[in-house]
């Protein structure tokens, strides 16, 4: 039987963004910590680094953050950005902020743009990360586009060539499929995730996306349920779909 993973007590928390490790002491000086049923003490601790963590340990009475790895399934809202370092307000403020001093810390995997909503995942698994955005894994992407014009009518026949060029690119894209749910309305699935791919494959044939919302990766796709700017932890089995 293979060991469990165990760690400090004090460093745990503070890679889990609850503090320096002076801080963490100073939680457990005052009884704030609660693990099995029992008050710590002692900041030194060994605990174990499992899943069900936040159904033994609480913090200030709310249940501890999960250990990594850990992977978020989010509806990004309109007007919010993929990223720490650009301009105006990014996906992770809409996490709790202790998140945000998390290590490892959490990063998208792969980016919808400012104007595009819809699906998203975040992680702090370096190997689940690689491994969706890998063109070796396939992992298709779903996406419904709002147009400025109506469809022509050949566009589904153009997207799967495999032959679509695009601006300033060497190598033609991969197949995609199209289809059409309105005049001016289509879904359109990919394999790859160029820089705003979708919408300069619509302009490579004269039309414009208005808007733009991703409701799939893979065999995953967005709950009907979770509303823009929510979020939840992924579940194995959901994990496990975006490769099925």
């Amino acid at each position: 039987m293979s060991k469990l993973p165990m760690a400090r007590l004090d460093r745990l928390l503070a890679n889990l963004g609850y503090g320096s490790r002076r801080e963490v002491h100073a939680l457990v000086r005052k009884g704030a910590v609660i693990f099995d049923g029992a008050t710590v003490s002692d900041g030194g601790l060994k605990v174990p680094v499992v899943a069900d963590l936040p159904t033994r340990m609480t913090i200030e009475g709310a249940p501890v953050d999960p250990p990594a790895p850990l992977t978020l399934l989010m509806h990004k809202p309109l007007g919010v950005v993929c990223s720490h370092r650009e301009p105006g307000r990014s996906v992770y403020e809409l996490l709790p902020r202790r998140w945000r001093a998390r290590t490892p810390g959490l990063s998208t995997i792969g980016r919808l743009d400012l104007d595009t909503t819809g699906l998203l995942l975040i992680t702090d698994d370096g190997p689940l990360l690689h491994r969706v955005i890998s063109p070796r894994s396939h992992v298709a992407k779903r996406y419904v586009a709002s147009l400025a014009r109506p469809l022509g009518g050949d566009e589904g026949e153009l997207f799967a060539a495999g032959t679509l060029m695009l601006e300033s690119e060497t190598e033609p894209l991969a197949p995609a499929i199209l289809e059409a749910l309105s005049p001016t309305e289509a879904r359109l699935t990919i394999t790859e995730g160029r820089y705003h791919q979708v919408r300069r494959m619509f302009a490579a044939v004269g039309n414009h996306v208005e808007a733009l919302h991703r409701d799939q990766i893979g065999g995953l796709t967005l709950p009907d349920a979770l509303g823009p700017g929510d979020w939840r932890i992924l579940s194995p089995e959901e994990q496990a779909a975006i490769f099925a």
